[in-house]
């Protein structure tokens, strides 16, 4: 009798650690396929207007000057013609000084690339 109470007590040990292990398995997978959504996503290089199309960066290059603008609580980078997005920073507007979150709002304009680069690198960490 008690030969019978080891094997089910085994048995269930065992029927525990398969769907444990499944489990596991399962959640692992998922976190994985969900690191690498956003991988798959860019899939290209090119700027998007705010009307959705393509900007090819050849043409980007050839027009300097550059604004700053808010959008949805971060820092985008627009280029000279106000509808481009050249960049979308992760700068949330509110961590920047009052005096830089107003020239923002107004639309603060940055004349080259070094200098946006610049302006971004500073606030960024």
């Amino acid at each position: 009798m008690n030969k019978k109470y080891m094997v089910g007590f085994f048995a269930l040990i065992l029927v525990f650690g398969t769907l444990l292990t499944a489990g596991y398995q399962i959640s692992y997978d998922r976190v994985t396929q969900r690191q690498a959504a956003p991988e798959q996503g860019v899939t290209d290089a090119r700027s998007i207007t705010a009307e959705g199309e393509a900007v090819d960066e050849d043409a980007v290059g050839a027009e300097e000057g550059y604004y700053l603008c808010e959008m949805q609580g971060f820092v985008v980078v627009y280029l000279s013609d106000r509808k481009t997005i050249y960049e979308m920073t992760e700068i949330p507007l509110t961590d920047l000084p009052e005096e830089v979150q107003q020239e923002i709002a107004a639309g603060k304009y940055i004349p080259t690339q070094d200098e946006l680069y610049g302006f971004l690198e500073n606030y960024s960490s």
